[in-house]
């Protein structure tokens, strides 16, 4: 299959996919490999590490979502494309938010885009010490 024909077939949960697939690897190692798989099927992607208490962390793991995609060429210098990635993110953080509050995170941030498609995955544990609930959040945004 030819790269356009995989492009105009990728669509919002194709992407949502690659983003929550490489936000759940346990190693660098299976994050090269996943980027590696998604770059040969049309699909940007990056990862990012955060922790701490959950009510500051919110801001930073906005900021490095962004960050993040920025680094990797994901998006450019535009508030559009910024908007989107950081609009992304905070929705997944608000569908952990209730297990989340008073707490604290640890985890990964997984971004994917193709296209017009970017999708923001969260994977992290949320708890005390040892008692640990896991929790996954997602957001898909239009550019």
């Amino acid at each position: 299959m030819d790269h356009e024909a995989t492009l105009e077939q990728t669509g919002s949960r194709d992407v949502a996919r690659a983003a929550l697939l490489l936000a759940i690897t346990r190693t660098r190692e299976e994050e090269r490999e996943q980027r590696g798989f998604w770059l040969t099927q049309g699909v940007q992607v990056t990862a990012v590490d955060f922790g701490g208490d959950f009510v500051p962390s919110v801001m930073r793991m906005v900021e490095r979502a962004v960050v993040a995609a920025k680094r990797e060429n994901l998006i450019g210098e535009t508030f559009q494309e910024e908007g989107a990635v950081g609009g992304a993110a905070h929705e997944a953080i608000t569908q952990i938010t209730g297990k989340a509050l008073g707490l604290n995170i640890g985890g990964k941030i997984g971004v994917a885009r193709c296209g017009v498609h970017v999708a923001v995955a969260l994977f992290m544990g949320v708890g005390l010490v040892h008692l640990n609930e896991v929790c996954v959040g997602m957001g898909h945004r239009v550019i």
